[in-house]
């Protein structure tokens, strides 16, 4: 374990890392988090609770520039983006059934599609859906009692985080939850995952910028660059 700007992430390979979400879908309930510099950058300035996370049992970093960060500081953060990550266990061999809780159901009939071995199960995320409501309580009870081995939870930060943390209150005892934001819709064709060039480079971030500018543009221009202030503030100055 790493911990780097208040948050312990994991160590491993991404092989190693895979193999320890495959070990928990076959476990008592757990969840998973990968957090990026947005998530970073709203935890640490108090936009999001820090308890968000609360008692996931597993932190992956999402972001290379996270990364990069920590290896100025002599941390060797291991990055498995959840996109990532959800491609390969959808391509692995194994018999867990994937709940997929967030995209709508053409978006859910075409991922089914494209692994038709897979065996799959849908659970709605309907509108409205907003922690504390009648909505949000019906849908945990709802995803706490579908079968599943695996949940992908693919709606926002940090409610997909607060989904996951509930669903163990709820009663779950069996199987994981991914926050894994959205893997699916990338699977899908819905989104365009950067070319592999811009994945080398750092640069998943400036595609993303170019292809939906209006969407990123607050994310990546005017958030984004907090991070640098929060990294020297806290891992060089100490001032956390």
């Amino acid at each position: 374990m790493t911990r780097f700007m208040t948050l312990d992430f994991a160590d491993g390979d991404r092989a190693s890392l895979l193999g320890r979400v495959a070990a928990m879908a076959r476990g008592p309930y757990a969840w998973v988090v990968t957090p990026n510099v947005d998530h970073v950058i709203k935890l640490m300035d108090g936009r999001v609770e820090a308890d968000v996370y609360g008692d996931a049992d597993l932190m992956i970093c999402d972001s290379r520039i996270l990364a990069h960060l920590a290896r100025l500081r002599g941390k060797s953060l291991a990055v498995y983006p959840g996109s990532d990550m959800t491609a390969d266990l959808l391509a692995s061999d194994h018999d867990l059934t994937i709940g997929v809780f967030g995209p709508d159901r053409a978006a859910f009939d075409d991922l089914a599609a494209r692994y038709p071995a897979r065996p799959f199960t849908f659970i709605d995320a309907p509108m409205g859906l907003t922690p504390g409501t009648g909505v949000w309580v019906s849908a945990i009870d709802e995803a706490a009692r579908a079968d599943w081995d695996v949940l992908l939870a693919c709606v926002s930060f940090p409610k997909q985080e607060r989904f996951a943390h509930a669903l163990r209150a709820a009663g779950r005892d069996h199987g994981v939850t991914l926050c894994v934001g959205a893997s699916v819709d990338f699977l899908t064709g819905r989104q365009q995952r950067a070319p592999r060039l811009y994945q080398a480079l750092s640069l998943e971030w400036l595609h993303r910028l170019m292809t939906q500018p209006r969407r990123m543009f607050r994310r990546y221009v005017i958030e984004g660059p907090a991070i640098f202030g929060l990294f020297i503030r806290h891992e060089v100055l100490g001032q956390g």
